[in-house]
């Protein structure tokens, strides 16, 4: 039996986990560095600086924050360190929810007992799992309350992906989609939509069945677009991909911080599904729809049409982004990131990151440039030559080209 306490938050704390690429400062291909950062990894990063599955990948986590301007200082500064450290081993960090032409197969994963272990349970269906995604938590006050905005914010999970879209090639090829990141975790068992969980104890009883069966060790194995996390007292959304810089990343995690806060409050008042409508989720269509939509969104991102599943209006995702960001602007001054909101709306009436990707290979039709898009992304200031007297970042414009 699992501990069936929940860490409960009083206030919408944020936390960010950023799942960045390793790539070779002359190839641009993937490259395996990240024991090579942890060689040298201070004390102070210990819990922020983690490896994963691939060791192509190097995870950054902020500490709790209470809004998403500590978000961006917490972040600024630990991205600083781990650039620096990259480029002294002559690699960079690229964001993106896919690397454009480095093939899975040649990665390695990560010495760790649990990656190995995993590895060997699920081979090529993990072994494939060569992406990279946004995972932002939210502090709620109770299991209860996790629950209660876990299956409300179901409904929300295509838009968030959409808006997030960052992952048009996959191994040397355009794909088609705007986010094939969705597509390669698809094959994962234990993903995608959760089911609709009802309360906290159902969701104990559900997580103490997966286990007593052998099919999970624990929670963790859940690997669902949206889970609760009882030991942090969060909900955490994972349906993003990594998108296009810091920026990018401030402004979906403002637009999950008021979501959840949102929804958290009508539950807590009473409200039936979100926007006070009653869910009708023990319907066949209502899961239906929401697979549809997070297709349609992973297919075409910003211009996708979804469908409300409780109206069946159909509309552009940018359209529901700038309606859904102006529902959440009260809470946004409440929490201190309305202009991160109203910012993000502006950048839905533009062009995607995948967008960009697919319009930097039109224009110059070497993948090479995509991944100099992907590195040049961010406004941080953390890729910045100053960063390190042995990497010269000027010189990618005659790296090496990719495979196109």
């Amino acid at each position: 039996m699992i501990d069936n306490g929940f860490r409960g938050n009083s206030s919408p704390t944020v936390g960010v986990e950023l799942e960045l690429q390793l790539v070779d400062a002359g190839t641009l291909a993937l490259r395996g560095g990240i024991e090579g950062l942890f060689a040298e990894l201070p004390s102070a990063l210990a819990g922020s600086v983690r490896r994963e599955f691939h060791a192509s990948c190097v995870e950054i986590a902020s500490d709790v924050c209470k809004d998403v301007d500590e978000i961006r200082r917490d972040l600024k500064a630990k991205l600083r360190w781990v650039a620096g450290a990259a480029a002294r081993r002559g690699m960079l960090l690229a964001w993106g929810g896919t690397h454009p032409f480095s093939h899975w197969k040649d990665q390695e994963v990560t010495n760790a007992p649990r990656y190995r272990d995993l590895a060997n349970l699920y081979r090529e269906t993990l072994l494939r799992q060569l992406t990279f995604g946004l995972h932002v938590h939210v502090g709620v006050d109770s299991g209860d309350a996790a629950i209660g905005v876990c299956d409300g914010i179901r409904e929300y999970l295509p838009l968030l992906l959409a808006i997030s879209a960052n992952s048009p090639f996959w191994c040397g090829r355009s794909t088609g989609l705007l986010s094939h990141r969705l597509e390669v975790m698809g094959s994962l068992p234990m993903g995608g939509i959760p089911p609709r969980l009802g309360d906290w104890t159902s969701f104990l009883a559900l997580v103490d069945h997966l286990t007593g069966c052998g099919l999970i060790e624990s929670p963790k194995d859940l690997w669902w677009d949206v889970r609760p996390n009882g030991k942090l007292g969060t909900l955490e959304v994972r349906i993003c991909d990594m998108p296009l810089g810091l920026e990018a990343v401030l402004g979906l995690t403002a637009l999950i911080q008021c979501l959840v806060s949102v929804l958290s409050r009508e539950q807590g008042q009473g409200i039936a599904g979100s926007d006070g409508r009653q869910s009708p989720a023990g319907t066949c269509s209502y899961p239906m729809i929401l697979q549809q939509n997070r297709w349609l969104a992973a297919r075409h991102g910003l211009d996708a049409m979804l469908v409300d599943p409780h109206t069946r209006r159909t509309a552009p995702a940018r359209v529901l982004a700038g309606e859904l960001i102006d529902r959440l602007l009260p809470a946004g001054r409440d929490v201190g990131c309305a202009d991160q909101l109203q910012r993000l709306r502006e950048k839905t009436r533009g062009q995607s990151g995948a967008a960009a990707q697919l319009a930097t290979f039109a224009r110059t039709n070497a993948l090479a440039d995509v991944v100099r898009l992907m590195i040049r992304a961010d406004s941080s200031g953390h890729w910045h030559p100053s960063l390190s007297p042995l990497l010269d970042t000027s010189s990618l414009l005659g790296a090496t080209e990719a495979p196109s």
